[in-house]
């Protein structure tokens, strides 16, 4: 019954991470969530049931969409925007941003772009693929507004979410390492589009249905288990 009991939890944790994927299906920049399990045992071969070993992002690569955004950068690659706020640094591939009126680039939840500075009076600006931003202005063209560089790391699935499309680094992913753009067989960035959620509407409706008929055929083991002890009362009574 403790078997059966335990894959039914198991089945429901599963169908809440994927439940959570598919709502943020349409999120630019979203990233999948995977949960792993676990036997559990008592050394023995014999499996006492299922626990939940963790849940971790896949960083796949999403399709990259054009927007009508005028700051709006997308990754063609590997690799994160660097961002802060309020001295806390962060890492996202949401690349949807607007200028704020100190000139940075920030996203919907106050995440500044490091190192960019778009002047106020500026009519126009370019990304490179190589993360280097120009500006045009009244008087003058061709203005630095600095580079935007990308942050690597060793094990990216260690990453923790801070919500939505941001993360924070941890022990297990590793220091976070700064990288330029643009270079051969690297990552590039690419202005003017955004990157869509890596999360497969077919295929996550192929495992709700999977985690459905696993949810259900544990709560028949319960059932039969339930109904083997009842007859077993019955049997001592009688």
């Amino acid at each position: 019954m403790y078997a059966a009991a335990s894959g039914m939890a198991a089945q429901q944790t599963n169908l809440e991470v994927i439940a959570d994927n598919l709502a943020n299906a349409d999120v630019a920049g979203f990233k999948l969530v995977a949960a792993s399990f676990t036997d559990v045992n008592a050394g023995g071969t014999l499996g006492l049931g299922t626990a939940t070993a963790g849940k971790h992002p896949v960083f796949s690569q999403g399709k990259l969409m054009h927007s009508g955004g005028p700051f709006d950068v997308a990754i063609d690659g590997s690799g994160f925007f660097s961002v802060e706020r309020g001295g806390t640094h962060a890492f996202t591939r949401n690349g949807e941003f607007s200028r704020a009126a100190d000139g940075t680039l920030r996203n919907a939840d106050g995440w500044a772009l490091r190192d960019v500075r778009i002047p106020a009076d500026a009519t126009a600006v370019h990304v490179a693929k190589d993360g280097r931003i120009t500006t045009d202005g009244a008087d003058r063209t061709g203005r630095a507004g600095g580079r935007i560089r990308l942050a690597t790391f060793a094990a990216p699935e260690g990453l923790r979410p801070l919500g939505g499309t941001v993360f924070a680094a941890t022990y297990e992913s590793g220091p976070e390492r700064r990288i330029d753009a643009g270079r051969d067989g690297g990552p590039a960035i690419a202005f003017g589009m955004l990157e869509r959620s890596n999360v497969s509407i077919i295929e996550s409706m192929m495992q709700i249905l999977t985690a459905q008929r696993a949810y259900e055929a544990n709560a028949k083991g319960v059932q039969a288990a339930d109904e083997m002890q009842r007859i077993a009362n019955n049997l001592h009574r009688g």
